[in-house]
């Protein structure tokens, strides 16, 4: 049987460019070769696309401070339609071999708020992840507040400000609203980017520059005390929850730097120390978020779980970081499925959702 040519897609213009090139890695490094023929597609941070070749991909693989992509003189470029001729050579159209699947692992803006899924839709190219819905909306984190609200899923209380709300937002209001102290989170950003944890004016207007230095809108949310507790989703109509991990940060609060950079900078209890009870209770909930917003694939579903007992959703994150010590794969490893086959189950149910799609009726009139 043929291999299956598998676009691995990484990079990006956004923050979280890096964590990209990482998580890039790692799926290449343990695609089962005997069944996938893998195709790098390096996007920099202008938004060129780059065919590179395994060997030679990524600068500095071995530091997650200085990794960068090896841009590649072999420019490519993407034409919508029903054809076998979606991917061709910038320079001279000369056509790519036809690829059979997507696994796109561009996190952050443009690569998992709906923009390269809708791109890939339009190709016809199936994709792993979640659709074009799903991911816009799990994105906008005031967005899915909403929606989680109305699914009757607790969630942190918080307050959203557009840019051109600046002016309205103070400091004051906010502290006798949410207390002290706050959470300030560009709307539209994972991995802790833009994030400030504050409680004096001065740091509370300081993280309201930095966050709409990475987006128009952002909240500022309660600060729950709570154990950090993620939970990975997997599957389409019909998806299944992990085992649960904790996340035991050793600085302020779980930053970047701790979540993709200093190995030391977070504990990850894994399977986490919870009663049967409360494992339970945190599986059907994180499976329950994943339905209220429609995700579809994968998700990591974060939660805080208080001393009370309460569960809120803090965060749904349809493209979850594959490095080396990200937690969704993790996850899966010891719920029973290995990395490995983890990307197998996640490429069939790509490809198994866009025959879906394909056999919706596009035409009214029939011939």
């Amino acid at each position: 049987m043929a291999k299956k040519r598998v676009g691995i897609i990484f990079g990006g213009k956004s923050a979280e460019h890096e964590v990209s090139l990482q998580s890039a890695k790692n799926i290449v490094d343990a695609i089962d070769t005997d069944k996938y023929e893998p195709v790098l597609i390096g996007i920099d941070k202008e938004g060129r696309w780059h065919l590179n070749d395994q060997s030679t991909y990524l600068l500095n693989e071995e530091n997650p401070k200085l990794i960068q992509l090896n841009k590649s003189n072999d420019n490519i470029a993407l034409i919508p339609g029903e054809s076998d001729k979606q991917l061709i050579h910038a320079a001279n159209a000369h056509q790519l071999a036809q690829l059979d699947v997507v696994f796109p692992i561009v996190h952050g803006t443009l690569g998992e708020d709906g923009s390269l899924q809708g791109m890939l839709r339009i190709a016809n190219l199936p994709f792993v992840g979640p659709s074009v819905l799903s991911s816009s909306i799990c994105m906008d984190k005031d967005i899915a507040k909403r929606l989680l609200t109305a699914a009757g899923i607790r969630v942190a209380k918080g307050l959203a400000f557009k840019r051109s709300q600046k002016s309205a937002i103070d400091f004051e209001k906010a502290a006798a609203e949410l207390g002290t102290p706050m959470f300030i989170k560009p709307a539209n950003q994972g991995s802790s980017v833009g994030v400030s944890k504050v409680s004096t004016k001065e740091e509370f207007d300081a993280g309201i520059a930095a966050a709409f230095q990475y987006d128009h809108k952002l909240i500022v949310e309660e600060s729950l005390i709570g154990r950090e507790i993620e939970c990975a989703v997997l599957g389409n109509e019909d998806p299944q929850a992990s085992q649960l991990g904790e996340v035991l940060p050793q600085t302020e609060f779980y930053s970047y730097e701790s979540k993709y950079i200093d190995e030391k900078g977070a504990d990850l209890a894994i399977p986490a120390d919870l009663t049967e009870d409360e494992a339970k209770r945190l599986q059907e909930a994180a499976v329950a978020a994943f339905q209220a917003l429609e995700c579809e694939g994968l998700a990591r579903v974060d939660f805080f779980l208080t001393e009370q007992g309460e569960i809120y959703v803090n965060e749904v994150n349809t493209l979850p970081g594959f490095t080396k010590i990200s937690m969704y794969p993790k996850l899966w490893e010891i719920s029973g499925v290995p990395y490995k086959e983890l990307i197998n189950r996640l490429i069939d149910m790509g490809i198994e959702r866009h025959e879906q799609d394909n056999q919706l009726k596009s035409t009214v009139w029939e011939d």
